[in-house]
């Protein structure tokens, strides 16, 4: 689905390697790699490697970073503010951002970007549809706000299912330059959710839902930090 944002106003790892001391961690890591390739073979086939459809001109310098706010990066909702996973309503998360950009001599920067979204459905949803709300903003790097712009993303899932991924296409960022050595990465492009407070705040605890699988038992679902 193709979106528009309005024109703006001017403006090692160092990872020590030490030896397993176990079969049992070997065994462990082997399923972590494991689990965490099927997670991006699965995304992959969902987003793959696209780049937004900019025609290839010589910029001036580089793009805007575009980035997932990450207090607004997820979407939980809760059924009576419980933060319970019985409680759980609709849910989302920005899984990732394709941008690109176009400007030389003394053109305005032009930005196009592609967002995937990943949406679920949880025991307390109520139907099979729920339209999201998010918001993409532009921003003098590290400073204020320069302009902000809200849609709507209205979401059906299939019968039976609980997820389910929705790409978004932003057109139509337009960022006038001061003058002619003013660069792309003088600015920012930030994606997010609305969220409410709460849930501002349960993204900022890095709080996650977490199976736990109990021997003998049906697995129970517990939030972590």
């Amino acid at each position: 689905m193709r979106r528009s944002l309005l024109s703006v106003l001017a403006l090692a790892l160092a990872v020590t390697s030490f030896p397993l001391e176990s079969a049992a961690q070997n065994r462990r890591q082997e399923a972590d790699g494991q689990e965490q390739a099927s997670d991006r073979r699965r995304r992959e086939s969902e987003w793959g490697d696209r780049q937004a459809p900019l025609p290839q001109l010589r910029n001036a310098g580089p793009c805007p970073f575009a980035k997932v706010l990450y207090d607004a990066g997820r979407y939980v909702e809760f059924e009576g503010g419980r933060e319970a996973s019985a409680a759980v309503g609709y849910s989302g998360e920005i899984q990732g951002i394709s941008a690109g950009c176009s400007y030389e001599d003394d053109e305005p920067i032009q930005v196009a970007m592609e967002v995937l979204f990943e949406l679920g459905r949880g025991p307390a949803a109520q139907g099979a549809q729920k339209t999201y709300r998010y918001w993409v903003a532009v921003t003098k790097r590290n400073d204020a706000v320069i302009a902000k712009e809200y849609f709507d993303l209205p979401v059906t899932f299939a019968p039976g299912a609980d997820r389910t991924y929705s790409r978004q296409m932003i057109e139509g960022i337009v960022i006038p330059r001061a003058q002619l050595t003013t660069s792309g990465a003088n600015f920012e492009i930030l994606v997010g959710f609305d969220v409410t407070p709460q849930m501002a705040e349960f993204n900022r605890a890095g709080k996650r839902f977490r199976i736990d699988v109990v021997s003998g038992a049906a697995g129970t679902a517990q939030a972590n930090q």
